[in-house]
């Protein structure tokens, strides 16, 4: 049953003195379609042989379809695709029917007002309710585990920063989860846990594939390099893009391939912004090509780790710069 938008009002007491309320944006969900992690019922449920892992980044995410565009017409299709934040959002489209050429149409022509459902109650945090509604609509309303591909959705686990994997329920509820980035977006509480963006805990979460079984996996990173930065940049905002590096870094090392295209510092929603990051993103991955078909072949064993689902809050909870 679906939940409804719920404020949480929590009364703190302001130096000693008076009571301040300060309210909690929340979106509230419970009942059976609940997002949830369901573990592997057999062998062969926990063996995808190939893996797709769509990153975080914002706007910047107009680049996975580039990404899904080359790997496509290279004769690459995933057995499994992870998503967090953006990433999810496309990974949910290609998983529930999309080709990755209608998933590039709808990037060129997207209005992004088709997602912005705006509290004023909450200092004009976004509540979240069209995107889920969005993600539903083009996946049919089928649940996670309907989906024409095997896949899951990663977010954080507002309380402690663990990473959690959603693999099960409902689509949209979960991309929703995934992409409530703090003090943009409404908090999603699922089942009495509340959720933010995943990109909090792992802005490319290899991890949690290699726990969902898969053999090998292709990852994809959107961020901006932060070896070619322009000039005048903030001192805090390269602070933030070092320490997100860090946590990249400690996911993208357990990938068979990194795609890491370069689409520039900025992110745009432009026309002519999407064109050129797709197009980037799309020559990454054909130059990636060989070495995927290689990983491929040689069907490269999963790493042993620990379980995605118990992991160690990030060093840097802080979300990266809007921009």
């Amino acid at each position: 049953m679906l939940g409804i938008p719920h404020i949480g009002l929590i009364l703190a007491l302001a130096s000693g003195a008076a009571h301040a309320a300060i309210f909690e944006a929340v979106y509230d969900y419970e009942g059976p379609h609940a997002p949830r992690y369901v573990a592997a019922r057999t062998a062969s449920d926990a063996r995808p042989q190939v893996a797709l892992v769509l990153g975080s980044g914002g706007r910047r995410g107009f680049a996975h379809a580039g990404v899904l565009r080359a790997l496509e017409s290279g004769g690459i299709r995933p057995d499994l695709i992870v998503g967090v934040s953006i990433g999810s959002v496309i990974g949910a489209l290609y998983a529930g029917g999309m080709s990755a050429a209608e998933v590039e149409k709808l990037a060129l022509e997207l209005e992004l007002s088709t997602f912005r459902d705006l509290s004023w109650l909450h200092w004009g945090q976004v509540r979240g309710q069209k995107l889920q509604n969005f993600v539903n609509e083009r996946v049919h309303d089928k649940p996670l585990e309907s989906l024409g591909v095997r896949f899951a959705v990663v977010a954080t686990r507002q309380s402690d920063g663990a990473l959690q994997i959603f693999n099960s329920g409902d689509t949209g509820a979960a991309v929703r989860a995934s992409s409530a980035v703090p003090g943009q977006f409404y908090a999603v509480r699922i089942a009495g846990v509340t959720y933010i963006d995943g990109d909090v805990a792992s802005p490319v979460p290899v991890r949690a594939a290699r726990t969902l079984g898969a053999v090998v996996v292709i990852a994809v990173d959107i961020s901006a390099r932060i070896d070619n930065v322009p000039q005048g940049v903030p001192e805090d905002w390269l602070r933030t893009d070092r320490e997100r590096r860090k946590r990249i870094d400690a996911e993208t090392a357990f990938a068979d391939v990194t795609i890491h295209p370069d689409i520039g510092y900025f992110a745009g929603t432009s026309g002519n912004y999407r064109a050129r990051v797709i197009a980037a993103a799309a020559d990454a991955t054909r130059a990636a090509l060989p070495r995927i078909r290689s990983a491929i072949a040689a069907k490269r064993p999963s790493v042993s780790l620990p379980p995605a689902t118990a992991a160690s809050p990030p060093t840097s909870p802080a979300p990266p710069a809007a921009r």
